[in-house]
């Protein structure tokens, strides 16, 4: 078995609130975060991908087409978007870096798995010393 990963950068904007909670309430719990004027990030996605090495290849996954599903399933529908309004995949969801890294596994996982890999692994920098791992279920 060995891992290849593939790393992307998006800019994306939320916040973390709850629309039940007043906004005294949502700074309480979430502070700064909770800013109703929303905040941004330079997101760094890291895609881990595990598998056998193709003898007629020499790859795993051939890079070009892992590149092409990230761009596809998630870097398209999120750079310079807002989390919480403009990404299908996160509508009705708490915008926060771990239920994100989850739910971009969720978007890849299958994609992957159609070229014969497996993802292994998804790895979110929200900032330079924040980051989230998501090895799936």
């Amino acid at each position: 078995m060995i891992y290849i990963t593939r790393r992307e950068r998006f800019n994306a904007a939320h916040k973390l609130f709850r629309e039940e909670w007043s906004q005294e309430k949502n700074a309480e719990v979430f502070g700064k975060c909770s800013n109703p004027n929303w905040h941004g990030h330079n997101y760094e996605l890291y895609v881990t991908v595990k598998g056998h090495v193709n003898p007629e290849t020499g790859f795993v996954i051939d890079l070009k087409d892992l590149r092409d599903i990230i761009n596809t399933r998630v870097i398209d529908k999120i750079d310079h978007k807002n989390v919480n309004l403009d990404v299908d995949f996160m509508k009705g969801k708490m915008a926060s870096t771990e239920v994100l890294a989850m739910e971009i596994f969720n978007q890849l996982n299958g994609p992957i798995k159609e070229q014969g890999a497996m993802l292994h692994a998804v790895k979110l920098y929200e900032t330079e010393n924040n980051f989230v791992e998501y090895f799936g279920d």
